[in-house]
Parts: C-alpha cells; sequence; structure tokens
C-alpha cells in the first residue's frame, strides 16, 4: 500500500508519520512518498521520517521528492496539506482585514478567502495530475479551507474527502472528561468546515452532553475562549472557529494588539526544522504539539483506512451533501459524520437542524460556492460578490476595500489578477 503526501516538507509530517508508524495495523502502508518543492524541507523532514519508522520498528519504505508526477505515481491516496504562499502569505491574511475592522483569520472571512483564491488552483491542477497518473487514488484534503478546497475536488470529479481534526479533538476531550476510550464516544457533530456545532455526545445510547456541560462546561468554554453561560443557553458545544462569528469584535480588538499566528507558527517552524536536523532525534518532539493538528494522524489513518480497506467505518468528513440538510443544495460541501468505504463516504442521516445554527449554515454555504468561483473564474467582480456575501463582511464599503486589498496582497499568486 503506497501513500503520498503534498506538502510533505511541513513541519506537521512527523506528526502524521508517527501516527502511521503507531496504526500500522490500521493502515499497512509499504511506502510513503513525501513530496513538496522544498527540497531543503524535504532533507529534514524525510530524515525524521525515517528514524521515527526505524525506532518504532515500521518496516515501510520512506522516500522524498520534489517530483509530484513520480511521488504519486502508482500511490492508493494522496493526502494534501500545502500552504500556498507559505507563512508569509498568511501573515498577510491575518492582518489587512483588520485594518476595516474585520477578522483576520487563515480559513474565515476576507483572509480565508484569499486563502482559497491562492490554494483552490493550485489543488485542482495537483489532482488532475494525480488522475492521470493514477485514477483509482483517493484524494484526502486537508489543506485549508477544507470545505471549499473539498468541493473543488468533488465538483471536479476527483476521488475526494475532506478531512478536519477539530471533530477527533472534540471526542478525545470529552473522553478524557468523561474517563472513558475515545472510542466509546460518538458525536453528532454537523455543519460546514470550521462552523461545527457538537449537538450530542453519546456513550453507548446514553447522550451525555447535558451531563458534560453541566459539570465541565467551565473547563470547556475556556478552551473553547467562550462564556460558559453560551454553552448552558445553546444546550451545545461550538466548534472554536465559531468565536470568530459570535464574538466578532472582540476577537479584532485581540487581533489588533497581540501578534499575528502566522508569527508566532513560523517562528515555531523555524525551531521545529533546527530539531529535525538533529540526526538524534527518534521521535516527534514536544514543541510540535504547540504547532497545532491535534489528533490530525490518528483522523488521517483512519479515515485512509476506511477508504482502502473499504472497512464501512463511521468517519467525521466532509463530502456533498446530497440531501442531508435539506435546506442546502445537493453540492455543498458539509461536515458531518459518514460511513466510509472503497466507494468514498456516505452522510449518515441528521436530526433537522434547528435554525440558530441552520441560518449561518446556509448563509456561510452561498459564500462559499460564490468563493469557489471566484477561486476556478477569477475577476475582481466575483471577490467583490463573495466579500459581500459573507457574514463577517457583508457591507459594500467593507467589500469594497478587503477586495482591493486581497488583489494587492496576492497578486503573485492569482494568475488572472
Amino acid at each position: 500500500m503506497k501513500l503520498a503526501v503534498v506538502g510533505g516538507g511541513s513541519t506537521y509530517t512527523p506528526e502524521l508519520v508517527d501516527g502511521f508508524a503507531r496504526l500500522r495495523d490500521v493502515l499497512p502502508l509499504t511506502e510513503l512518498v513525501l513530496i513538496d518543492p522544498a527540497a531543503d524541507r524535504l532533507e529534514l523532514v524525510g530524515g525524521l521520517a525515517r528514524r521515527i519508522f526505524a525506532k518504532q520498528g515500521h518496516p515501510g519504505r520512506i522516500s522524498w521528492t520534489s517530483d509530484l508526477d513520480a511521488g504519486v505515481d502508482g500511490a492508493d491516496a494522496v493526502l494534501l496539506q500545502l500552504r500556498v504562499g507559505g507563512q508569509a502569505a498568511r501573515q498577510q491574511d491575518e492582518t489587512w482585514p483588520l485594518e476595516c475592522g474585520c477578522v483576520g483569520q487563515e480559513t474565515t472571512g476576507a483572509g480565508g478567502l484569499a486563502k482559497a483564491l491562492r490554494t483552490v488552483p493550485v489543488v485542482l491542477d495537483i489532482a488532475e495530475r494525480v488522475r492521470r497518473r493514477n485514477p483509482d487514488a483517493w484524494i484526502v484534503d486537508f489543506t485549508n479551507p477544507v470545505g471549499i478546497v473539498t468541493r473543488a475536488l468533488l465538483t471536479a470529479g476527483h476521488r475526494a474527502v475532506g478531512l478536519c481534526n477539530v471533530a477527533i479533538g472534540f471526542q478525545r476531550k470529552f473522553a478524557g472528561l468523561l474517563g472513558v476510550r475515545p472510542q466509546d464516544v460518538s458525536l453528532e457533530h454537523v455543519g460546514l468546515n470550521h462552523l461545527t456545532w457538537e449537538r450530542s455526545v453519546r456513550v453507548g445510547e446514553e447522550d451525555v452532553l447535558p451531563e458534560l456541560i453541566a459539570e465541565h462546561g467551565e473547563a470547556i468554554a475556556a478552551d473553547l475562549r467562550m462564556p460558559r453561560a453560551l454553552l448552558d443557553r445553546l444546550g451545545v458545544v461550538p466548534s472554536y472557529y465559531l468565536r470568530y462569528f459570535y464574538q466578532h469584535d472582540a476577537v479584532v480588538r485581540e487581533l489588533r494588539t497581540g501578534p499575528s499566528r502566522a508569527a508566532e507558527v513560523a517562528d515555531m517552524e523555524r525551531r521545529l526544522l533546527a530539531l529535525y536536523g538533529d540526526p538524534a532525534l527518534d521521535e516527534k518532539p514536544e514543541l510540535l504539539a504547540e504547532r497545532g493538528g491535534a489528533f490530525y494522524s490518528e483522523a488521517a489513518v483512519a479515515l485512509t483506512s476506511s477508504l482502502l480497506r473499504d472497512t464501512g467505518d463511521v468517519q467525521v468528513v466532509n463530502t456533498f451533501n446530497d440531501g442531508t440538510l435539506p435546506f442546502l443544495p445537493d453540492d455543498a460541501v458539509i461536515e458531518v459524520p459518514a460511513s466510509v468505504d472503497a466507494r468514498g463516504a456516505h452522510p449518515l442521516p441528521v436530526r433537522p437542524v434547528e435554525p440558530l445554527f441552520a441560518g449561518l449554515i446556509g448563509h456561510v454555504t452561498a459564500y462559499e460556492r460564490l468563493a469557489l468561483e471566484a477561486a476556478v473564474k477569477g475577476g475582481r467582480d466575483r471577490v467583490f460578490e463573495a466579500l459581500l456575501a459573507h457574514p463577517l463582511v457583508g457591507q459594500i464599503e467593507y467589500a469594497d476595500r478587503l477586495t482591493d486589498d486581497l488583489l494587492a496582497h496576492n497578486r503573485e499568486h492569482l494568475a488572472w489578477a
């Protein structure tokens, strides 16, 4: 079984490799290829990856290359974890929207649109090259904004499933609070990527969400950086990304006064790459936990195994709506539990979604459709319309200014600009 990782030079990769090594019975890889245009990073990350496999006794072969076509040749699955423009582009995404009082973030708001515009054309080109080399290969997309990128892949007819670590993070957090095994916890996770709510938390047949909020609401709210009273009032646990919607102005004030997350991550990446170059290091360093992407490897292993081994396991994924949420079009991409097998992801039935959540889901879905059109077709008017449709922008003056700022900061990455 061969797996290729596009963006294999990422500092995330040792987390993924550690998961492949630990969970080899779930996903028995024989070959792992790391693909990245940054040859210097590949040497550091690839060397550590080999040492991790060797320490844990994994028999699989690890190689790396900057040649995409050669790397994906013969792959059963291709995992996408790329960042077009690197941390420098992320730094821009997180700062220029703040100038007109809008949230700056890499997946949400105007910054998220900028990332989508840079990313979708590159991902579609990669996917087409994968299809030419191996039309049966699965593409597992971890590249943000996952919802928009996955919709682009599926709309173009690729064998793709989108993956995020929010749901598995909640599962592991709740299991720890409850004192049970993670596999005994199932979530009623519903919404769009980075716009989701946990509406029930089941251990066996029992919904323990009310107990969780009653007994551990303070700890959960602190992790979310939202008021405990909100959890009590809604009776659900929102994704921490909903803070950008529910507390937008407070977040903007914070972002204007502190260092950007991009600056923090760029510094962390420099330190991680220095560690990766140590030939004595043969495990993922503790610093990597601060980089983000907790339980990323477990989620990726579980999903890839379900696709390649035809297990029918239930995973929380991003895939076509296909009537699951009746208030959305079938070709919207939603994030819900799905049965995953060799034919792809099949969303499980979802209880009717309350208007408080459905309204925001519908609003952001409309924005995502316009964002994808802008990413695929280009044009200032399409960028403006996407921003005008976004619930965190939505005003003519802001949309106009943000369109100009977005194009100015991303011109080198947009062929049509």
